[in-house]
């Protein structure tokens, strides 16, 4: 496994749309285990294909640090109800903004043994699949955000004097 470099805002592979997988091959193995060892590195709970630079349909997310999720050509089927709280990225350091995204999805895709499977998810790890999916067609969360984005250092200041209060 390797820790792979991060793709940042503006790097024209983070806007094109990726490919679908159609087979599990000994690189696309590589990949996931790196992307893991990658995101877990960056103190990350998701990371997509394009982020490292492989225009692939393939993303992980791990949201607790016990239950990691490969997602092969995710597809999210439905949606439900709405949150609204700051998000960031890695290919993005050091910013948030506020977004708007799904409360619950369920979302189907293959697992790294190319099985397919379906997943309902909130909170948390249904924003993490919306972003990550976002990623596999072009699109980065500054395209969702509303205000501005602002410097995480700034934010966290800002959390530590409301829970003072």
């Amino acid at each position: 496994m390797a820790i792979r470099t991060i793709r940042e805002y503006g790097d024209e592979v983070l806007e094109k749309p990726c490919k679908v997988v159609k087979l599990m091959t000994p690189g696309l193995s590589v990949l996931i285990d790196d992307m893991f060892e990658t995101m877990y590195e960056a103190n990350g709970v998701g990371l997509a294909a394009p982020q490292v630079g492989v225009l692939k349909r393939v993303c992980v997310i791990d949201v607790t640090g016990e239950d990691p999720y490969v997602f092969i050509n995710p597809e999210i089927l439905e949606t439900d109800g709405e949150q609204e709280g700051y998000e960031g990225c890695l290919s993005l350091p050091g910013k948030s903004g506020i977004v708007k995204r799904p409360n619950h999805v369920k979302v189907r895709a293959l697992d790294r043994r190319m099985q397919p499977f379906e997943l309902e998810a909130d909170e948390l790890l249904a924003r993490a699949i919306c972003h990550e999916t976002d990623h596999l067609d072009g699109k980065m969360y500054v395209e969702l955000v509303e205000g501005e984005l602002v410097n995480n250092e700034d934010l966290e200041k800002e959390q530590e004097g409301t829970e003072e209060s």
